[in-house]
């Protein structure tokens, strides 16, 4: 673990917390699609994203789904820290964008580290900032843009997380992410292809333009 830690997170964290967080944290992998917190979840563990990518949803009444954000290697969830830190609830489902790996940390030590550590500090605060900016662009995304245009943005945000611009995902699991009818992603995919922005393939679409 030391040499992920170290690659990831070295660069951040002086040589006593990554001690620390190899001391006390877990390392688990979860394969792409798979749940790894589900709305209504107690959280027991904070984690640091060592690879792959995570989409973060939030999930109305009727169990209709939006993405809010991803978080790539490096990041950890600022909501799960709120959960963690206010021992409430999981408000959000995370979902592995692809293969992921992660270092579990209990929540016990969140507090403890912002008043012993200055570099885990400014990491949290910095965290919350990121998360912030990305909820405000998610915000101005559904509230400014046109379907069309919020359809090409996720696409664009899918191929950079996962640093592939070959994105294998169905037109239905688009539709569930942006809280739309299929036929209607169907449609303006169709539209962007004949834009020349992307190409479209069975159960395939390549991002021309990032």
């Amino acid at each position: 673990m030391t040499s992920k830690l170290e690659i990831n997170f070295g660069y951040l964290f002086e040589e006593d917390l990554i001690s620390e967080i190899e001391k006390l944290g877990v390392s688990k992998g979860f394969k792409e699609d798979t749940t790894i917190i589900e709305v209504g979840d107690y959280i027991k563990s904070m984690p640091l994203l060592i690879s792959g990518a995570i989409k973060i949803l939030r999930e109305d009444e009727k169990g209709d789904e939006i993405v809010l954000y991803y978080l790539e290697k490096g990041d950890t969830c600022a909501m799960t820290l709120s959960c963690c830190m206010g021992q409430t609830k999981s408000k959000i489902r995370a979902v592995a964008e692809t293969d992921v790996e992660l270092i579990m940390l209990p929540k016990e030590k969140m507090a403890e580290w912002l008043g012993k550590y200055k570099t885990w500090q400014a990491y949290i605060l910095q965290t919350y900032h990121n998360r912030m900016d990305e909820l405000l662009e998610a915000l101005d995304t559904i509230a400014f843009l046109k379907m069309d245009e919020r359809l090409f943005k996720y696409l664009k945000d899918k191929a950079m997380v996962t640093h592939n611009d070959l994105l294998h995902v169905t037109h239905k699991q688009i539709s569930e992410d942006l809280h739309t009818s299929r036929v209607v992603i169907s449609r303006l995919l169709k539209k962007l292809e004949n834009e020349r922005k992307i190409q479209l393939f069975r159960n395939s679409i390549k991002v021309l333009e990032l």
